[in-house]
């Protein structure tokens, strides 16, 4: 048996390893400072955690290494930089020279190996997973001695701050990051607000004040940023506006172009990494040679990323006859809005997409993952997101669903722990 089918078949037979709720209450009302967190999240957000973890192979954790190597040595040529600049707005141009805090690399597993389907600079839960990784537990020896991978709950904590500091530094050398805020548009209706909460927490705790506010909270004044009439930092951006062009955003929008502030991820970062166009040069082997990629890296991306086009009127006969083998994404897009398996697609949504700007990607299924709940066994669909800095992994998570895409409304589904299967 391969590693590769020793962590599939994990993924259908062990049941024997879950989330300890108690150890888990421990730990988020240790980080949070009240009682009931776990019972509050578990009645607002019944589908954000899930119990079962989900297991790969050391084989696959080192390809999916591969191809986010692979993807910075393009992004650090600048006639990539060049081709995908031309495509995003003129904010994007400005090179704050920070790198981006917790970008998200999404996979598919296939028998062939991992799959990026996505690349997410905005990515969320990863403060989140590091608890219920490290609240997991075994029912016996057996399987408590066989899953390895085991979190360091403070230890990855302190990486994550120091991730903070690192960005900071890029603006004010040598000066000490005193104040965070923490942006989302309406930050308590967002699905993920306990985690704002968390990284509050978190910052508070290694003596950073934190604040959580919306875009249009700040003032500029005299080249400085403020919140509450106090100075800030650094935003940590968890926006869907990329390039902060809204009306809300226009404060911050001004002090990023006169450099008032930290923004990470910046809007440059956006349009370097995640626009979903520029899935169509990372799977494209002429696109990649042309730009001056060496053939080792262009090996790993065409066999890592799957094969992506824009949609255009020249190719849409084309495409809808692939239809059954593709999946349609809108280039301005995020999350699962605007998506569409080709096989569900009607005419009169597929004359939509012609009219938008839209991807076709090759369609690759998930893996999945059975559980069992209420004593019955289902199958869930997974996906597994690297948490990366700098070009490193350092979280792995999972996403268990039902359904056409990820979502947290799936009974036994949500953000699950990652352990590496070790090598038979």
């Amino acid at each position: 048996m391969t590693d590769n089918t020793l962590a599939s078949a994990l993924n259908q037979h062990c049941h024997c390893i879950n989330v300890d709720r108690d150890a888990l209450q421990k730990s988020l009302e240790l980080r949070l400072g009240e009682s009931g967190v776990l019972l509050g999240l578990q009645e607002t957000h019944p589908h954000l955690l899930a119990d079962s973890p989900v297991f790969i192979s050391p084989d696959h954790v080192a390809q999916m290494k591969a191809i986010i190597g692979a993807i910075e040595r393009v992004v650090s040529l600048e006639a990539y930089q060049d081709l995908v600049l031309g495509w995003a707005p003129k904010i994007a141009h400005d090179d704050p020279g920070v790198h981006g805090v917790f970008f998200g690399y999404d996979f598919h597993l296939t028998n062939d190996g991992p799959r990026l389907i996505e690349i997410n600079t905005n990515a969320g839960g990863a403060l989140l997973l590091l608890h219920v990784a490290a609240a997991q537990q075994a029912c016996c020896d057996a399987v408590e001695n066989f899953v390895v991978g085991r979190v360091d709950l403070a230890g990855l904590e302190q990486a994550f701050v120091e991730m903070f500091r690192n960005e900071h530094q890029v603006l004010s050398p040598g000066s000490e990051l005193r104040r965070v805020a923490i942006v989302d548009e309406d930050p308590d209706e967002q699905y993920l607000s306990p985690e704002f909460d968390m990284f509050r927490q978190m910052f508070e705790h290694h003596g950073i004040e934190a604040v959580v506010a919306g875009p249009g909270a700040f003032t500029l004044e005299d080249g400085t940023l403020y919140f509450d009439r106090k100075p800030v930092d650094l935003i940590y951006n968890r926006l869907t506006d990329f390039y902060l062009q809204s009306p809300a955003c226009a404060t911050l929008s001004r002090a990023f172009r006169d450099g008032a502030v930290v923004i990470t991820p910046s809007p440059r970062t956006h349009a370097l990494y995640a626009s979903k166009r520029n899935l169509t040069v990372l799977s494209d082997a002429e696109r990649l040679r042309s730009l001056g990629v060496d053939n080792e890296t262009i090996v790993t991306l065409v066999n890592g990323v799957p094969r992506t086009r824009l949609v255009s009127d020249d190719n849409a006969t084309n495409l809808w006859s692939e239809r059954k083998g593709l999946f349609f994404k809108p280039n301005w897009g995020f999350g699962s809005r605007g998506t569409y398996k080709g096989a569900k697609l009607t005419r009169k949504t597929w004359e939509s997409i012609l009219d938008a700007d839209y991807i076709a990607q090759e369609l690759i299924p998930p893996s999945e993952r059975l559980v069992i709940r209420d004593g019955n066994e289902q199958t869930l669909k997974l996906d597994v997101r690297c948490y990366t800095y700098q070009g490193k992994i350092q979280i792995l998570g999972a996403r268990l669903y039902r359904g056409q895409t990820t979502n947290f409304r799936t009974d036994g589904g949500g953000l699950a722990a990652v352990f590496t299967a070790p090598e038979p």
